[in-house]
């Protein structure tokens, strides 16, 4: 997905998962694969939404719970949890989530923009919303949001500042 207009006829992939009792999607272009889950060990002292890093055959990749990263609680180790491996602006990072669910291909002028008043107030996590038909809507995440909030977790301070929050 681009900032680009949709054009006529184009077609968007997306790879829908579950985060607690929210579905979301990010687009197949920015994933790489979707592994089981597995032991995450932690990186000491790392930012706060680095849960740690996995041995994916032979390269080491840091796990952000997308749970925590979205202020949803957290991922739980289970039989549907799964490991989201993406990639953004050459960056490799896992996203832990509840469940894949499946992959969709709507029409690129099917992405609806989030509602005016979320945006409004500065959210950006979501930056389009997708019907799907007989079920509830799929929230397109920015993995670019995503990727700040876990820089934002590195900043000194901030653990004390969303605790007084």
């Amino acid at each position: 997905m681009t900032d680009a207009a949709p054009t006529e006829g184009a077609r968007v992939k997306l790879a829908v998962m579950r985060v607690g009792n929210a579905i979301y999607a990010l687009d197949v272009a920015q994933m790489r694969e979707v592994v089981r889950w597995q032991t995450i060990t932690p990186l000491p002292v790392a930012p706060r939404l680095i849960e740690g890093v996995i041995d994916l055959r032979g390269a080491v990749v840091p796990v952000v719970d997308l749970a925590r990263a979205l202020q949803a609680g957290a991922v739980t180790a289970s039989a549907t949890a799964r490991i989201a491996i993406v990639e953004s602006d050459g960056l490799v990072l896992g996203l832990a989530v509840d469940a894949a669910l499946e992959v969709i291909s709507v029409d690129a002028i099917a992405l609806e923009d989030p509602p005016a008043l979320a945006t409004q107030a500065g959210y950006d996590a979501v930056r389009a919303v997708v019907r799907r038909k007989d079920d509830v809507p799929a929230l397109v995440l920015s993995l670019e949001h995503i990727l700040e909030s876990v820089y934002r977790s590195a900043l000194p301070g901030r653990d004390q500042q969303e605790d007084a929050a």
